[in-house]
């Protein structure tokens, strides 16, 4: 299963990245670089993206990793959205957004996180 991949909503490319139940810093390099290469690739405010994190591992060197790919892609981006965003990975996912300055918003579901991203303008 492709872990990256373009989702065509109501007309609207999202750009989908599934970390979901990824637990080693190596599978995680690979879909944040996977990731880097679309987003950098495209012009700037322009990638409405949703980023899942469920049962992800996170640890310090994942958190640095995260931090450095959200300000990287910031210029390019036009909304975000993250679903999977609970308990331990909240903490982490605000102190992420801390460092970054990134406006991204958590839903609970897929679906609402495409109906509001589909929204931005």
């Amino acid at each position: 299963m492709e872990r990256t991949q373009i989702i065509d909503y109501q007309g609207k490319k999202i750009f989908f990245m599934d970390f979901s139940h990824l637990k080693s810093n190596e599978e995680i390099k690979a879909v944040i670089q996977d990731s880097e290469k679309y987003i950098h690739s495209q012009p700037p405010k322009s990638v409405r993206s949703i980023t899942s994190v469920e049962g992800m591992h996170f640890n310090a060197e994942i958190k640095e990793m995260f931090a450095e790919f959200l300000k990287g892609n910031k210029p390019h981006m036009k909304a975000s959205a993250v679903i999977g965003v609970t308990g331990l990975i909240r903490i982490i996912y605000d102190a992420v957004m801390k460092l970054t300055g990134r406006d991204t918003h958590t839903f609970a579901t897929m679906d609402k996180a495409k109906a509001w991203l589909v929204a931005q303008n």
